[in-house]
């Protein structure tokens, strides 16, 4: 978590601090705050994002704690996590925190270049500037979709890896509407996996 949070730090991303239960008052490797509970964190800092680098079982207590506290958009980085408790949290965000969007489980999180990175998504292999937006289930071929572009000289808007776990909390669809609504964005890559009907689903929505 703090390899990772050095690295969006480093890219211009305002990490503001991290939660541990039971080290609160402590600062972590780069010197940021550490908050025992998110509701203390939102109420010290202001943080509207977080990201979520904990084993799998403590995945679902984590979303749903960033969701109580406020928190409008969570990124989570966990593989393994079971898919009973990616319905759970999935249904239970929709129903009761409509205002806040999960991206993952089982991704490398979000990137606008040149601007910000919530992720383990490695910032000196994107280009800014546009004018492609990027969507994928697949974490290895983001990496590759942003280099391969990036040498031929394409900027990216945004690249958002939605992860290819069975309930993920972001779809091909919500991107590619949020990508239709950017004037900056004038092409979509999609990148699909196997398993599941994402594909065919965004396909109709297009």
């Amino acid at each position: 978590g703090a390899f990772h949070t050095k690295g969006c730090l480093d890219y211009g991303t305002s990490m503001v601090g991290g939660v541990t239960p039971g080290k609160g008052g402590q600062q972590d490797a780069n010197g940021l705050p550490i908050f025992d509970t998110v509701a203390d964190a939102v109420e010290a800092t202001g943080a509207t994002a977080s990201c979520i680098f904990i084993p799998a079982p403590g995945v679902q207590g984590a979303v749903l704690e960033a969701a109580e506290a406020g928190i409008e958009f969570i990124v989570a980085i966990t593989e393994g996590v079971p898919a009973h408790d990616e319905a759970y949290f999935f249904n239970k965000l929709k129903a009761d925190f409509p205002n806040t969007r999960l991206l993952g489980p089982n991704c490398p999180g979000i990137i606008s270049p040149g601007k910000a990175n919530i992720g383990i998504t490695a910032g000196h292999i994107a280009k800014a500037g546009g004018p492609v937006g990027i969507v994928s289930r697949s974490g290895t071929l983001t990496y590759q979709a942003l280099y391969e572009l990036k040498q031929k000289d394409i900027g990216v808007t945004t690249c958002v890896g939605i992860g290819g776990d069975p309930v993920p909390g972001t779809s091909f669809i919500d991107c590619l509407e949020a990508f239709e609504a950017d004037p900056e964005t004038k092409a979509v890559m999609m990148i699909g996996e196997i398993g599941g009907s994402a594909e065919e689903e965004a396909a109709e929505f297009i």
